[in-house]
């Protein structure tokens, strides 16, 4: 870990010190009318919410990005065609979905969607949710007060207390998702009309809640809904038989054999 950690460290200098070269180099115009990026942004402030903007801060924000936006993302889809492979009818009410709902586009790689088209997918959305609460990304939670205070159970805490949230347990706890909770059923997430229906972030806590709920969840859901519906439109897949699928808990909840499926690409009419 230590080792690791000065890996990151020396990548994220380096690149921090290319950044602060260009400043004072001036080369920090607009570039085709996209603005600059978002580590130039917080580089050209010299408090962001009462934090200094020195290296050690932009050292541990974009350390946090590269592991919040990609590792989560990746993790998550893992499992939902880990899921998905398991359930043809969910398979193919999200195909039926694509079809009716938009208009990929073909090319030589076949066909693609329209990021604000799958923006739309409700069934789809709702899988992906109850992916994420049955197998979260971030498996746990850690939080410590700042001050003493009294949980809601009478439990005491004071500053040096650490409380560890188990979002794995949570979606699997009756008393808050019911006696199905073991259950994968995307419509628990639709309502009557057919809408997405709201979940309290302190009880769908896989994007975290309250001030510290994720930034990145939109952008999350549509990064997701793009890949499944371009993988599910374009090929079918199937689990390889007796191959072990195991949850590795880490700061990340991978599988800890990996997943190993057949793809087959399929012959859209």
């Amino acid at each position: 870990m230590s080792r690791a950690r000065e890996a990151l460290d020396h990548i994220l200098a380096k690149y921090i010190s290319m950044k602060r070269e260009e400043i004072h180099k001036g080369n920090i115009l607009e570039n085709d009318g996209e603005g600059v990026d978002l580590l130039t942004s917080c580089m050209l402030e010299d408090d962001i919410l009462g934090f200094k903007t020195d290296d050690k801060f932009l050292r541990d924000l974009f350390l946090n990005f590269m592991i919040a936006g990609s590792d989560t993302t990746s993790a998550a889809l893992s499992w939902f065609f880990w899921i998905v492979s398991q359930k043809p009818e969910v398979e193919n009410k999200i195909r039926e979905e694509l079809k009716s709902k938009t208009s990929a586009k073909e090319n030589e790689n076949g066909r693609l969607y329209d990021i604000e088209e799958v923006k739309g997918l409700v069934y789809l959305h709702a899988a992906l949710c109850e992916t994420l609460r049955l197998y979260p990304p971030v498996p746990f939670e850690h939080k410590v007060p700042v001050r003493p205070d009294i949980l809601p159970s009478g439990h005491q805490v004071v500053p040096t207390t650490k409380i560890i949230l188990l979002m794995y347990s949570m979606g699997r706890m009756p008393s808050i998702w019911g006696k199905d909770c073991l259950e994968f059923k995307p419509e628990r997430w639709i309502t009557e009309k057919g809408g997405i229906k709201h979940e309290p972030s302190y009880k769908f806590f896989a994007f975290n809640a309250g001030p510290r709920t994720c930034l990145g969840k939109d952008v999350a859901f549509t990064q997701m809904k793009a890949v499944v519906a371009a993988i599910i439109d374009n090929y079918h897949f199937e689990l390889v038989e007796n191959h072990p699928v195991v949850p590795c808990m880490s700061v990340i909840l991978h599988m800890k054999h990996g997943l190993n499926v057949r793809v087959t690409k399929r012959r859209v009419q």
